[in-house]
């Protein structure tokens, strides 16, 4: 028997992430509400509330403008987001929640809350608040390439 190799600090966090994202898709879809891909998941996490470009939805997800404008096509389809005129650009427009989506997102975040709870009946309320110290604090840019 051999053991587990040394799990790298991200593929952990992936870990962790995906631990919160499949657990958040399950009980939005328990409750009935639209069902949602990640990626689309993800896009409404990083949404401004006034709205927001799809170039800045891309930048901000880590995604190209395509993947990000299939993902709000797929919500604006569902009902949960609409495209309005921005206010400084003719060119660009505007992403933000529509009423259903504003309702959709308040529930993700009632159900975050309860997962980061159970999260801290398994791991500990101290290690908890932790990990959360920890990635709250600034890590700041990456660090440059060592010289070889």
């Amino acid at each position: 028997m051999t053991a587990e190799p040394h799990r790298s600090l991200p593929q952990l966090l992936g870990d962790a992430r995906r631990w919160f994202d499949e657990g958040l898709l399950a009980a939005m879809a328990a409750d009935g509400a639209t069902p949602v891909s990640l990626p689309q998941l993800q896009l409404f996490a990083v949404l401004d509330e006034a709205g927001t470009t799809v170039s800045e939805l891309a930048r901000r997800m880590g995604v190209t403008r395509q993947t990000a404008h299939q993902a709000v096509h797929g919500l604006v389809d569902a009902g949960l987001l609409e495209q309005t005129a921005h206010p400084a650009s003719a060119r660009q427009r505007l992403i933000r929640r529509t009423p259903a989506g504003a309702h959709a997102h308040q529930q993700a975040e009632r159900v975050l809350a309860r997962l980061e709870s159970r999260l801290a009946a398994r791991i500990g309320r101290e290690t908890a608040d932790a990990l959360r110290a920890a990635l709250e604090t600034p890590w700041g840019d990456p660090p440059a390439p060592d010289p070889a």
